[in-house]
């Protein structure tokens, strides 16, 4: 519906940004979402792009997630997402509310869950993937690597980008 609306490539970007991906963004944290389907979301985002001539097929896709004030498309990556909402949502059940009574109860159900459908696991794992080997680890709580926030996560997932 966005892509064939008579919105200009800005306001395209825009609107998928706005109306599309905060409806994927809810499902992160219910939903386990395997990384290859997130890839195959991209990649379908990329190719209907250039179904309706947004994108040209041969053009560089790392450009799409750049942003416009950097010469970029401003499209939101849909990893870089489900990576900070996972990360979020692992920060918040593990720091910032221990008192209440129903996150005391998640936060044990999520302790007994195997490695692939636990949060506060994957965001331990995503943390350690894009901690570099050299930088220093400011806190470590219940298991979590709290090192990385949006911010940070933005930025390596930025630089897993540029060295490609």
């Amino acid at each position: 519906m966005i892509l064939k609306s008579e919105l200009n490539a800005r306001n395209k970007i825009t609107a998928i940004g706005a109306l599309a991906v905060p409806m994927l963004r809810q499902s992160f944290g219910i939903i386990n979402w395997r990384t290859e389907e997130i890839k195959r979301i991209e990649r379908k985002t990329r190719k209907m792009l250039s179904m309706y001539k947004m994108h040209h097929p041969k053009a560089d896709k790392d450009r799409l997630y750049v942003k416009r004030k950097e010469i970029g498309r401003g499209l939101v990556q849909i990893e870089a997402a489900y990576k900070a909402e996972i990360i979020n949502i692992a920060e918040y059940l593990n720091t910032n509310y221990k008192e209440g009574q129903f996150l005391n109860i998640v936060k044990s159900h999520e302790n007994t869950q195997p490695n692939m459908n636990s949060i506060i696991k994957t965001a331990k794992k995503i943390t350690e993937e894009l901690s570099q080997p050299d930088e220093k680890i400011d806190a470590k709580q219940d298991g979590l690597l709290v090192q990385h926030t949006k911010a940070s996560v933005g930025e390596s997932l930025k630089k897993n980008v540029k060295t490609k």
